[in-house]
């Protein structure tokens, strides 16, 4: 049985090979330079599906992916996100939040934030205040 405060959040991770540059940076950052980015789409939900071959569930992955892969295809990944992305200064902050107004746009239900991480040590979280 659920309870009224039961949430839960689920998360596909994804990852893509792309340069950027970050022209006001006061050091390397503003030299052109690529990293190996991996992200992450959290959706949230208070309650799972009842019925059908997702039961049990969020949603399925394989629905986020769906969501997600056409972004790491046609803009992020082997691209050179200063142009794609058309962000002036691509930051780890700047992509999370352009990942997530697409995947909004594209209507991704229960979606509560994107991670993204440029190094295996450092990364930016981006979600909506409600």
């Amino acid at each position: 049985m659920m309870n009224p405060t039961d949430q839960w959040t689920i998360y596909k991770e994804f990852r893509f090979e792309a340069a950027h540059r970050l022209p006001y940076h006061q050091g390397k950052c503003s030299r052109l330079h690529g990293h190996s980015w991996v992200g992450r789409v959290y959706v949230s939900c208070d309650r799972l599906q009842e019925t059908g071959s997702q039961q049990g569930m969020v949603m399925d992955f394989g629905e986020i992916s769906d969501y997600v892969d056409p972004l790491v295809e046609n803009f992020l990944d082997h691209y050179y996100l200063n142009e794609t992305t058309g962000l002036e200064s691509p930051t780890s902050e700047a992509i999370a939040q352009w990942i997530f107004e697409k995947l909004e746009s594209a209507q991704l239900p229960g979606l509560c934030m994107v991670e993204i991480r440029e190094t295996c040590t450092s990364g930016a979280q981006y979600r909506r205040s409600v």
